[in-house]
């Protein structure tokens, strides 16, 4: 029998849970509408309260890592029901045609790589894989924006880089206008992309430009979503401390063989990962000497071999679905 002390507790979590500036019973994933409810692009100031800054807000007020119980529930509760989303999102989709592209927040919009990651993403969304990132800025913005320009012509993405190039950095005051500036010009009625950003780092806004966004409190929920998904296969591009962590954590994934197969872990960029950053060379090394196996590594700089790797896996994992153990559970 619930005593009367008890019963109070419970009303206490459920007013908390109902005050919360964030919906812990949500069941779609966020779009940028929904993150940026209150952002008015015309005037800057707004950012300060809207969807995405409010959340922010509470979430840095109560602590990273709350002693809260009642914070920690209602966390855990937005987090689960982001996870099923996804979930039910893949029932929608061919979830072995998601590809991850993993890279820097820091990239800057007129780099040259920004731009060749733009082109790559725009063409494999064409040819028909759905694209997923971090879902920040950087070269998880890049990718989004190709998925967003798919279908349209060399002039239009050439455009939308123009109206970016204002503000490079997403420290840019005009970083989060000038996205909205272009979705306003180029809307995309026909293709998706998913990306995956952490309150965490929330000083880094997420791009507007991803059509779904599965915003989570737990980093450590959000990184292993990341790098489980791209069933596909995963795009390194140069980065830093948080690319050396997916680099490491899908190794595993294949290592392993969690799902049955290792999928490719393709490096774009041999300079950076063979001389600034030499973990090709570490990974390879750690292949001959059998302290990893199984992984399924490629370095180039280009852009139709990435292309051709990621669709001769598609005819690999066609010719090979008995050794799949992936299985998405049945919408209840």
């Amino acid at each position: 029998m619930i005593n009367n002390p008890n019963v109070s507790k419970i009303l206490a979590l459920y007013e908390y849970l109902e005050k919360v500036p964030y919906d812990v019973t949500r069941t779609e994933l966020y779009s940028a509408a929904d993150i940026y409810e209150g952002y008015d692009p015309e005037k800057p100031e707004t950012f300060e309260n809207c969807y995405d800054t409010r959340v922010y807000r509470h979430f840095m007020s109560m602590g990273k890592l709350t002693t809260d119980l009642k914070e920690s529930v209602a966390r855990m509760l937005h987090d689960h029901k982001m996870y099923l989303s996804i979930v039910n999102y893949f029932r929608e989709h061919n979830y072995m045609q998601f590809v991850g592209v993993m890279g820097g927040h820091a990239l800057l919009r007129t780099d040259t790589m920004y731009r060749e990651v733009v082109y790559l993403c725009k063409k494999m969304t064409e040819i028909g894989f759905n694209m997923l990132s971090g879902g920040g800025p950087g070269a998880m913005e890049a990718t989004h924006l190709g998925a967003l320009m798919a279908g349209r012509q060399e002039k239009d993405v050439e455009d939308a880089l123009k109206m970016l190039s204002v503000a490079p950095s997403f420290r840019d005051t005009t970083w989060l206008s000038s996205a909205f500036e272009v979705l306003r010009k180029y809307p995309q009625p026909k293709y998706e992309s998913l990306g995956i950003p952490t309150w965490l780092y929330g000083h880094e806004p997420p791009t507007p430009f991803a059509t779904h966004i599965a915003k989570f409190f737990l980093n450590s929920i959000r990184e292993s979503t990341i790098l489980t998904i791209p069933f596909g296969g995963v795009i390194f591009t140069p980065g830093s401390a948080g690319t050396m962590q997916e680099i490491f954590q899908d190794a595993v994934h294949n290592h392993y063989l969690s799902y049955g197969y290792s999928s490719p872990m393709i490096f774009l960029g041999t300079k950076f990962w063979t001389k600034d950053v030499p973990l090709y060379p570490l990974l390879e090394k750690l292949m001959d000497s059998g302290q990893y196996k199984n992984l399924n590594l490629a370095l180039t700089d280009d852009y139709d071999e990435v292309m051709q790797i990621l669709l001769d896996f598609q005819e690999e994992l066609k010719a090979n679905t008995d050794k799949i153990t992936i299985s998405i559970p049945s919408k209840e």
